[in-house]
């Protein structure tokens, strides 16, 4: 999400131990991240954008004792710009994934969405069938970890990876000086309190 993500921040988080990156609406702000997105195995755009989209729309991670943790992620469409429907397109990436990893169990879906309504939605359209489903995007942790009644941990936002003093990652002053006075202004990453927000979830290698 943000303002793009670029080869060097992507080289700079596989060195630190990140095992795979999902990517949101802005995948394509900085273009130098096309050739790892067409080359690295690691990292996915949404599976709903067009099919000529640059980029592969779900990996299969290799974590130990044989096992394999699949991820895929897709856009919304509430408040967010046109793209095919989310819920067909996991349909079709499940669909795929029992085609090409018959014995994989291990199975996340990241949603990059606006509407909490639509997340959870996207969690009980996939409950039972993925070990989790975590939305992103409104860069606020939301409270609601759950365990759906399939089995599926689920979680509206993860929240916000970057300055916490700041509006969705930008300075403050410059952001509220545009809003009150209508004229645009550059907004420049705040470096305030940075922290890292997520989640943790425990997946049974045998049930999935």
């Amino acid at each position: 999400d943000g303002s793009g993500l670029r080869c060097k921040d992507y080289r700079r988080l596989i060195d630190h131990g990140v095992d795979g990156i999902t990517l949101g609406d802005h995948l394509y702000k900085k273009r130098e991240i096309i050739e790892v997105l067409e080359s690295a195995d690691n990292i996915i755009r949404p599976a709903n954008l067009p099919a000529q989209a640059p980029g592969k729309s779900l990996m299969v991670l290799p974590i130990g004792d044989e096992l394999t943790l699949a991820v895929t992620c897709v856009l919304g469409r509430v408040f967010m710009k046109p793209v095919d429907c989310p819920f067909q397109a996991i349909d079709r990436i499940l669909a795929e994934l029992a085609q090409s990893h018959p014995h994989n169990r291990l199975r996340m879906v990241e949603f990059h969405a606006e509407a909490t309504s639509d997340k959870q939605l996207m969690g009980r359209h996939v409950d039972g069938r993925v070990s989790g489903m975590v939305g992103t995007h409104t860069h606020v942790a939301t409270a609601d970890e759950q365990i759906l009644p399939g089995g599926t941990g689920f979680q509206c936002d993860l929240g916000m990876t970057g300055p916490f003093e700041s509006i969705l990652g930008r300075k403050i002053d410059a952001v509220l000086e545009a809003t009150l006075h209508g004229v645009p202004l550059p907004f420049q990453v705040a470096t305030e309190d940075v922290r890292l927000c997520g989640t943790w979830l425990d997946l049974d290698k045998q049930s999935g």
